[in-house]
C-alpha cells in the first residue's frame, strides 16, 4: 500500500512529535511504501481563494510553490495521514495551509451528496485519511473529538473518509492495526 504522511509538525525541536512520526513511518515501512513529507522544509504559499486553480490552471495552484508534490503524492496513495501537534486547540496552521491546497483535486461546480452541497469531483476515487495528533498539555478528550468531527467533514469534502484519529499519547501498535485494517 502506499501511504503518505503529511507532517505539520512547525517546531523542529518538538522531538516527541517527531520521534513518535519517525517510529511510525519505520514500522509502516517494513509492509508500505511510505512518503513522509514534512511540511515545514516545503515552501507552501498561503490559498488566497482567487479560483485560479479552477478556471485559469485547472488542478493546479497558479502559485509557483511545492504544492504540486504534495497533490501528486497525496492522489498516488492509497491512505494519506495527516500529522501534527495540536496548537491552540487545532493541527497546525502548516498542515492546514497544506489541507487548502488540496482545492484543485476538486472541480469548482457544486452537487448534492447525501442532502448537502459539495464540489464535484475530479477524480473517480481518493485516498483514505487518518489523523494523527499531540495533545496540548490542558486538552481533553472532548477536544480531540472536535478535531477528529472537523478531519471527518474534511474527508467527506474530498470524497473519502477518516479511517482512524489517534493521538501520540497511544502505542504505535494501535497505530499499525489501525493502518493495517482499514
Amino acid at each position: 500500500m502506499q501511504i503518505t504522511i503529511l507532517n505539520g509538525n512547525s517546531n523542529p525541536k518538538d522531538t516527541s512529535f517527531e520521534q513518535y512520526i519517525s517510529q511510525v513511518t519505520s514500522q509502516l515501512e517494513s509492509d508500505h511504501d511510505i512518503t513522509n513529507i514534512k511540511l515545514r522544509k516545503l515552501k507552501i504559499k498561503l490559498c488566497t481563494g482567487c479560483f485560479g486553480c479552477w478556471v485559469n490552471t485547472p488542478g493546479k495552484c497558479i502559485f509557483n510553490d511545492d504544492t504540486d508534490m504534495i497533490r501528486e503524492s497525496y492522489m498516488r496513495s492509497d491512505l494519506v495521514i495527516f500529522a501534527s501537534p495540536v496548537i491552540m486547540g487545532f493541527t497546525s496552521a502548516l498542515l492546514k495551509s497544506a489541507q487548502d491546497k488540496l482545492l484543485p483535486l476538486l472541480h469548482p461546480n457544486f452537487t448534492l451528496l447525501k442532502n448537502e452541497i459539495h464540489h464535484k469531483y475530479r477524480y473517480k476515487t481518493y485516498p483514505l485519511v487518518g489523523l494523527i495528533v499531540s495533545k496540548e498539555p490542558k486538552m481533553q478528550d472532548n477536544d480531540i473529538s472536535i478535531i477528529t468531527d472537523i478531519y471527518n467533514r474534511i474527508a467527506i469534502n474530498l470524497n473519502t473518509s477518516l479511517s482512524f484519529s489517534i493521538t501520540t499519547q497511544s502505542p504505535v501498535k494501535e497505530l499499525m492495526y489501525a493502518v493495517n485494517n482499514f
